[in-house]
């Protein structure tokens, strides 16, 4: 921007003009140089002179001005490019990628922690960076939605939340809380991977192998490629590379596995000229995927037998248990000021636009209920701070499907300790068999279609103590849904996290494959 303008050459009087010095080839009337020194010796002579002294201003005046305009269509062009393409914050260097995810242990060597023993050794590829860290680079250009830079900033954890989450301190006034995107678990779960203790450099001796490729990161950036052969172009070199290696080859990838950021769906297209073209590619369907186990926040109910549901992240990685139960302490002791509430907007969907636009009307009805409308370009739904705060002010959490089956709304219910609400089972009961409690009415209510067109009547009637029950399981759910921040140390956390969770139960169902083959 510019903040003083230059005045232009012409506006200057002509005797200020005349009191500069111009190039020795014309003349020059400064007060160093007397005028009778340069005295004509004839009338003609004079008028000639007069002329040349014209002249020479004209074409400096003239020089001057083009000089300006050039100046100032460049200053305007430079502005423009800044307007339309802002710098982002934190454009994430080569270094910054590969380094830590901040906060206090960022670079603070760690003793040898032991392992799980209910964790098998894994060893993690160190895929071309094609497949992962070289995404991060065009973070523009990820999602066709959103700039991706400021979310894949701090190995995927995001910015930092400004603002404490609570009123009380504790908890939320550490640096474990961040505006985490939703579809960004590939990335974390990378980060946590690769410090935790029961990794190993020696592929010899792990019996799992995790494969990090940002799957959801590069389905979301070509989205809009029309040419299926482009779209599946990176997906078929992965394939191309993994099954090249001797570790792949010996169990045709059967100990080996993806976790994905992404829903199934994405990955799953299907070529048959019925189905509708909505930007996914094929990376699950292809054959040598099928062996392998993949992690996802979303699995397929029907096609998904080596898919397994693993959390949406939300805003908290702590550091160690004392953050974790100081954050249970706050939650519980918040008042349940409604009954019920809905963070979210309509649907176009036929089905799912039903189920929404019920909701949206029963909410706006009721006193009881308490709701955050998303809206286009609104930041309401994605402000960590106020949708936590609503969350913390009702008893139950309305959690009807998105634009699939599932949301990460329910997690934030979850860490807020207010009782998901499902309209779908597939919104959570057949998607992470590893994370919920044995029964679904401990911590959870179903309103089928036949209850669902009278929400509040039917969540009355649930017995204040039951619902007190309900309230606490889903608290003590918090540590197992929740992604640990990835310099986190085992010793200091005390329980597993949504990784560890996904580890022990990957290293189960490798196990029974094996010995079943």
């Amino acid at each position: 921007m510019i903040s003083h303008s230059p005045t232009p050459f012409s506006s200057f009087p002509r005797s200020h003009i005349c009191s500069h010095t111009f190039p020795l080839s014309t003349v020059t009337l400064s007060s160093s140089y007397p005028l009778m020194a340069f005295r004509p010796k004839d009338k003609h002579s004079l008028l000639l002179f007069s002329y040349s002294k014209d002249k020479a201003s004209n074409s400096i005046l003239v020089k001057a001005k083009y000089l300006l305009y050039i100046f100032l269509f460049f200053s305007l062009w430079l502005f423009l490019l800044f307007l339309c393409f802002p710098p982002s914050p934190d454009l994430p260097t080569p270094s910054a990628i590969a380094g830590g995810a901040g906060g206090e242990e960022d670079d603070v060597p760690r003793p040898p922690e032991k392992c799980d023993p209910d964790i098998a050794p894994f060893y993690i590829y160190d895929l071309p960076t094609r497949f992962n860290l070289a995404l991060l680079r065009r973070c523009r250009s990820l999602n066709i939605y959103t700039d991706m830079c400021p979310h894949v900033a701090h190995r995927g954890l995001g910015q930092p939340v400004p603002h404490p989450l609570s009123s009380s301190g504790g908890a939320a006034d550490s640096p474990s809380w961040y505006a985490t995107h939703q579809f960004i678990a590939e990335m974390i779960f990378h980060a946590r991977a690769e410090r935790h203790p029961c990794r190993t450099l020696d592929p010899s001796s792990a019996l799992l192998f995790y494969v990090p490729f940002y799957a959801g990161l590069y389905t979301s950036s070509v989205f809009r490629v029309s040419d299926h052969a482009l779209r599946d172009a990176l997906a078929v070199d992965l394939v191309a590379h993994i099954s090249s290696h001797a570790a792949f080859r010996r169990r045709r990838g059967r100990d080996h596995f993806l976790a994905i950021g992404r829903t199934a769906w994405d990955l799953m297209r299907s070529d048959a000229a019925s189905s509708p073209d909505f930007g996914a590619n094929r990376l699950l369907l292809l054959p040598e995927v099928l062996n392998m186990s993949i992690l996802t926040v979303e699995r397929h109910p029907w096609k998904g037998d080596n898919q397994f549901g693993i959390p949406y992240p939300s805003y908290f990685h702590p550091f160690s248990a004392a953050e974790v139960a100081a954050w249970q302490a706050e939650v519980r002791r918040s008042k349940r000021s409604h009954l019920f509430m809905f963070v979210g907007g309509p649907r176009n969907a036929t089905d799912k636009a039903a189920v929404r636009a019920e909701i949206l009307r029963q909410c706006g009805a009721s006193d009881r209920c308490l709701r955050v409308e998303c809206k286009p370009g609104s930041p309401k739904c994605h402000d960590p701070e106020r949708v936590l705060a609503v969350m913390k002010q009702a008893e139950f959490c309305l959690q009807p499907p998105g634009d699939s089956f599932t949301r990460r709304s329910v997690f934030d219910s979850v860490l807020a300790g207010c009782v998901p609400v499902f309209f779908s089972e597939h919104t959570a009961y057949t998607q992470y068999r590893w994370y919920l409690p044995g029964r679904a009415e401990d911590w959870s209510v179903l309103l089928g279609p036949d209850r669902s067109s009278r929400i509040e009547e039917e969540l009355s009637r649930i017995p204040k103590e039951e619902v007190e029950r309900m309230r606490e399981t889903v608290i003590e759910m918090i540590p197992k849904v929740t992604y640990a921040h990835p310099n986190a140390s085992r010793s200091a956390l005390g329980f597993r996290d949504a990784v560890d969770v996904a580890l022990v139960e990957l290293t189960k169902h490798v196990r029974s494959t094996l010995h079943e083959a």
